[in-house]
């Protein structure tokens, strides 16, 4: 395939190798300078292109080399937008292992929303520098998150007594951000969204309903920011959006399949692309993929990222006959279910079987799709 997504493709976040953590330590205690660490990142991040490379990927991310986190590092850098350190943020994930729980600091809207400079401007340079061959992919996470992290307790009445003008300004940020990056050269741009799959989840949504948000339509108020988010980019920018239900040192923190948004995601989303982890029995059967139009490309996150264990081969050309008879095989791909490290600690696997799984899917491709 000319165009991304690709037959095979990953969605972004890499295990970060052991000198990368060495030198963020060393960082954060004062021992190495914010430069010295930089440098460390490009080595590690120059290292993790050539190996996506060597596997056959035509896409290459930085890893999320430079983040402790796959969305808070981008949000957190949003004008209007702060962390509240004193209002953590306790979120419970799950595993065959039982239950572990991640605590983080919740945000607060404070100011109004804007893009004071594009976000991820010199990493996304410094990668799409050293890709070579390969297209440069940068993962942000989606508008929604945003919301989806705080919702209507965290925006200051003061700023936004409604929250339409949040809405408003949030998209127009984005929109500010998706230009910027297109500026620098980036034509593939994945946007990260949990919401959209947790939403699907009922114990989820009465969350949502408990802190004050129309559980029942917050997929489609989603959507439209989304769309507004990237109305005016150019014709030959692709956009991709990933969704997955939580990925936390091999845990997840939701559970069902993507019925509840299916319909209105699929034929609403003007995205190009959706990465879908369907990786397990948690992410239900493929027959929401029924709403696929077409033109769009779903890639399937068959291979998890949760574990070392290698998929079959002929498992996943199994599952991906099946998917196929809900959507064409010529709109359909193939990724991991999720990053390998959507937090700086990552899964539970080694670099040798996150390399593994990557080639397996490059593997899989080829013999599916030629």
């Amino acid at each position: 395939m000319a165009l991304p997504p690709f037959r095979a493709d990953h969605v972004g976040s890499l295990l970060r190798p052991a000198q990368l953590h060495t030198a963020r330590e060393d960082h954060k205690n004062g021992r190495i300078s914010a430069q010295e660490l930089r440098a460390i990142e490009d080595d590690a991040i120059r290292q993790v292109v050539a190996m996506q490379a060597a596997v056959g990927l035509q896409s290459a991310t930085d890893g999320e080399f430079r983040r402790a986190s796959w969305h808070m590092d981008f949000i957190y850098q949003l004008g209007g937008v702060s962390p509240a350190p004193d209002e953590p943020i306790k979120v419970r994930f799950s595993s065959p292992d039982g239950q572990i729980e991640f605590t983080t600091a919740a945000l607060r809207v404070d100011g109004p929303i804007r893009l004071p400079e594009t976000i991820f401007a010199d990493d996304f340079a410094f990668l799409k520098d050293v890709a070579g061959a390969v297209t440069p992919k940068l993962t942000i996470p989606s508008p929604s998150m945003v919301h989806y992290r705080g919702g209507p307790a965290a925006l200051d009445p003061a700023v936004y007594p409604s929250q339409e003008q949040f809405w408003t300004d949030l998209s127009a940020a984005y929109a500010d951000q998706v230009r910027g990056v297109y500026d620098l050269g980036c034509r593939y741009l994945q946007l990260d969204d949990t919401s959209l799959a947790y939403l699907n989840d009922p114990a989820q949504r009465a969350e949502l309903t408990a802190r004050g948000d129309d559980a029942e339509h917050q997929h489609l108020r989603y959507l439209k920011q989304i769309n507004a988010a990237i109305a005016d980019r150019p014709a030959d920018l692709r956009v991709t959006t990933h969704m997955c239900r939580g990925n936390f040192r091999s845990s997840w923190a939701a559970s069902g399949g993507y019925d509840f948004v299916a319909e209105a995601l699929f034929s609403e989303l003007a995205v190009d692309g959706f990465f879908l982890e369907y990786d397990d029995e948690r992410s239900g059967t493929f027959a929401p993929l029924r709403f696929v139009p077409p033109g769009k490309l779903v890639v399937l996150g068959l291979v998890t990222t949760k574990r070392g264990e290698l998929e079959s081969k002929d498992t996943l050309k199994r599952r991906i006959d099946e998917a196929a008879r809900y959507v064409p095989l010529d709109q359909l791909c193939l990724s991991p279910q999720c990053g390998f490290s959507s937090t700086v600690e990552g899964n539970a696997l080694t670099y040798d079987e996150q390399v593994a799984k990557l080639a397996l899917i490059v593997e899989t491709a080829a013999e599916v799709w030629g």
